[in-house]
């Protein structure tokens, strides 16, 4: 891959304008054979604090924006982000290692997202309040409205940095609120370059530039973004021990967590294993395995297992591996070789524990193949902790009430799903798994954009999805009026 130029200003887009001073620069690299794919800026503690400034002095006038501009400008950058879809396409490839076809369903995301952020301004309301319910309250008036929360700070993960920029920044935008971005520091271009078009769509509607700033860097610069204590909120998609450190640091302020997960499929003894094992194969390997929410653990009822193993293994030669920019493959390099010495240290860790090889388990060149592992004891990484690569591990259990059970015994909780033909199980499942989101019948990665999504224990507080983002990221005001 050769080096691709960028389609944005130099230096970080800080205080209206693209700085330079300053600015170090780094190489991203290409995840698949480790070419430079282009040099990208990093930010220091002192850009991070021009920042705060800039969009705490800008707040009030992006509060104080129309609902019909703020629709405007999501609306138009969408529209931007269309016209430029293919050439977003392969700067995800080339900063992500993700394979094409993962890059064009981000992107098709995106889209969605800032439109469903749009329309989602016009659930932006109050209601009523019957203050005449309770004495002293009688003949006076009550309402309450929505207001913003003030400036942002999202900081978004690498896995898929132009729709998590885009939870971040839409939601925001569309509450009235002013939003500092932090991409990860090895995939910033998508978000610099979306940036750049954001500007260009406020210069033309006559809002602030700093409605959407961006600083790069390392954690120094996340923890003097986070723990300024006029911040309003912070949006982080992470990992938990990040996150927790995050919520330490900007507590009392308002935080919404994305974190981990473990996710688990549970397939009980009268579920369609076909289905089933397509299930796996479709969501277990997307995005390299590195997205949260792709199956990691499947656990599967004893009466079924031995079959649900053999429809898994038959069809794991469509999960094609190699140079993510070939239209035909699944599975790519993981973002960078620790990820992958990471990934490998688990498997093996699993398979001297007792562990069975169905799979895959070797590297080829930077990237390591799709593996499955079967039979995967307790008290191993490989199951317990989130691994972020293409594994996914299988577990017999003799009944439903042992794979409830053992789906819950996780630190985490962010999405789960059930393959059953019983309505009585998918039910069991939706009311005693202990997680943010179950789905029946599909994949757990499954998300709609405009659902509620967000996890328990581990996996984090609060929720996206625009609706909900922007319910997080603005405040109820009540108003008492006795007339006069």
């Amino acid at each position: 891959m050769g080096l691709i130029e960028p389609r944005y200003p130099e230096g970080l887009p800080i205080a209206g304008a693209w700085t330079t001073d300053g600015v170090d620069v780094v190489d991203i690299i290409f995840p698949f054979d480790g070419a430079t794919v282009a040099s990208a800026p990093v930010g220091t503690t002192a850009h991070a604090a021009a920042a705060v400034e800039a969009g705490l002095a800008v707040q009030p006038r992006i509060a104080a924006l129309s609902a019909a501009v703020r629709r405007r400008l999501l609306l138009a950058v969408g529209t931007r982000i269309e016209e430029l879809r293919s050439e977003f396409e392969q700067l995800l490839v080339a900063e992500t290692g993700k394979p094409l076809v993962d890059c064009r369903t981000e992107v098709d995301r995106t889209l969605f997202t800032w439109s469903a952020a749009a329309e989602a301004i016009t659930s932006l309301h109050g209601e009523t309040v019957p203050l005449d319910i309770q004495p002293g309250g009688e003949g006076m008036i009550g309402y309450w409205t929505r207001k913003p929360i003030g400036l942002v700070v999202g900081i978004a993960g690498f896995n898929y940095p132009l729709l998590l920029a885009t939870h971040k920044i839409a939601p925001s935008i569309a509450a009235g609120c002013a939003v500092i971005c932090k991409p990860a520091p090895n995939t910033p271009l998508a978000t610099l370059w979306l940036t750049h078009l954001i500007h260009q769509v406020a210069d033309e509607l006559s809002v602030p530039r700093d409605i959407v700033q961006l600083v790069t860097g390392g954690p120094e610069v996340g923890r003097t973004l986070t723990a300024d204590p006029r911040i309003g909120a912070v949006s982080f998609t992470g990992s938990a021990s990040v996150g927790h450190q995050i919520a330490r640091d900007c507590a009392p302020r308002k935080f919404l967590l994305e974190l981990g997960s473990n996710a688990a499929l549970v397939v009980a003894s009268d579920a369609d294993l076909e289905a089933a094992a397509d299930a796996v194969i479709r969501g277990g390997f997307y995005g390299n395995g590195q997205a949260c929410i792709s199956i990691q653990r499947i656990i599967a009822d004893q009466a079924i297992v031995e079959d649900l193993a053999g429809h898994i293994s038959n069809r794991m030669a469509e999960v094609v591996f190699g140079d993510p920019r070939l239209p035909e493959t699944r599975v790519g390099a993981l973002i960078d070789e620790k990820s992958t010495q990471r990934v490998l240290d688990w498997v093996e860790e699993a398979l001297s524990a007792g562990a069975k090889l169905l799979s895959g388990g070797r590297v080829h060149g930077r990237v390591l193949e799709p593996t499955v592992l079967l039979d995967v004891p307790a008290d191993v990484r490989v199951w317990d902790e989130e691994i972020f690569g293409p594994v996914v591990c299988i577990r017999t259990v003799p009944n439903l009430d042992a794979a409830i059970s053992t789906v819950n015994a996780s630190r985490y909780g962010l999405q789960a799903s059930v393959y059953t033909s019983s309505l009585s199980t998918a039910f069991r499942a939706i009311d005693e798994l202990d997680v943010g989101g179950v789905v029946v019948n599909q994949v757990p990665g499954y998300r709609n954009d405009i659902m509620p999504y967000g996890g328990v224990k581990d996996s984090g507080i609060g929720r996206e999805g625009p609706r909900f983002a922007m319910e997080e990221l603005t405040v109820t005001r009540m108003a008492v009026i006795r007339p006069s």
